[in-house]
């Protein structure tokens, strides 16, 4: 189990069949690479929808902390804090 702090993982509608239809998870975290870990561990099919086989996060889908990117913090290894959200949001196209 990963320790640290309960955080929420907001899910779109897009990806909650991959966690049985939840629109948001509680999950203990200290890092975004730990929350990845318990979504792999206990949503397998969300997990599969936000990161590649290597464990990358998918190019088309952006991970918010709070109301930041992970790409302007540490990326996978931004810390986490009691009560911070991390929101998955897949990219969207068409026309």
């Amino acid at each position: 189990m990963t320790d640290g702090a309960t955080i929420r993982v907001q899910v779109p509608g897009m990806l909650r069949a991959g966690c049985a239809g939840a629109s948001e998870l509680l999950l203990p975290a200290s890092s975004v690479r730990g929350a990845l870990e318990q979504i792999e561990r206990e949503h397998p099919a969300l997990y599969r929808s936000i990161c590649d086989e290597p464990g990358r996060v998918r190019r088309h889908v952006n991970l918010f902390v709070n109301t930041d990117h992970i790409r302007d913090l540490a990326g996978v290894d931004t810390a986490l804090r009691p009560g911070d959200i991390l929101a998955i949001m897949p990219s969207v196209s068409g026309g």
